[in-house]
């Protein structure tokens, strides 16, 4: 699963380039298939209703347990055969947990647009993202403790506004998050191109959080300042 920790075992002393790309483009192509799942867990989320009651404390509980323990079973199987399974079982878990939002997005007039100009937004933030990262020569790794504080926040904030239930402080939320996660986003891709991150899997997990999460965002945003009602 970690093609530089292979060759650094081997006696290399140097991070070979072709190994380097191997683990870009296999993050990739898992990312790509890791979204297939994504879509299915929300897609079965609305037309089931099975998360509808997931909301308020129930639904932190759910969504907190759930989350760490598949992101702590990824960590435990990321150097073996079930690492795949195991990431793509959190993907739908997380397409789950996203199908509320984005069933009461659809109670809007205009919710199928508001989720293609999400989808949209994000597939942008990642492209601009990437070619930064691609293009960027200077080490970023001191990013990562500010990155650290602000996610920090962010889930502190969103634990509060869960109980508070403040349109404003979602959106401030949702503004935070967009702005963190996108940083986060060309981090995570700098580590992978410098040879930070050699385990596609790790990588793959913590591109799709990123990738995720200004999704999320943006979604609430439009849905809250766009939202249409019949």
């Amino acid at each position: 699963m970690s093609d530089l920790q292979t060759l650094n075992s081997n006696g290399w002393g140097h991070v070979d380039t072709a190994a380097r790309n191997r683990v870009l483009r296999n993050t990739y192509w898992l990312l790509a298939l890791s979204l297939l799942p994504t879509v299915l867990g929300a897609w079965l989320g609305v037309a089931t209703g099975i998360t509808r009651s997931l909301s308020g404390g129930v639904g932190l509980i759910v969504f907190m347990a759930g989350a760490f323990g598949f992101m702590f079973a990824i960590e435990k199987t990321k150097n073996s055969a079930a690492g795949v399974p195991v990431l793509l079982a959190f993907t739908f878990f997380m397409g789950l947990m996203l199908s509320r939002m984005i069933a009461m997005v659809l109670g809007f007039k205009n919710g199928s647009e508001l989720i293609m100009t999400a989808f949209a937004g994000t597939a942008g933030v990642f492209f601009v993202m990437a070619s930064l990262a691609s293009t960027i020569k200077r080490d970023l790794s001191g990013m990562s403790k500010w990155l650290f504080v602000g996610a920090l926040a962010i889930m502190i904030g969103g634990i509060i506004n869960v109980f508070v239930g403040s349109t404003v402080g979602m959106m401030v939320i949702s503004v935070m998050a967009i702005g963190i996660f996108s940083a986060y986003m060309l981090y995570d891709l700098k580590q992978i191109i410098d040879g930070g991150e050699t385990n596609y899997i790790s990588a793959t997990l913590a591109l799709y959080m990123d990738i995720f999460n200004v999704f999320q965002s943006l979604l609430a945003l439009l849905g809250i300042m766009g939202g249409e009602r019949d």
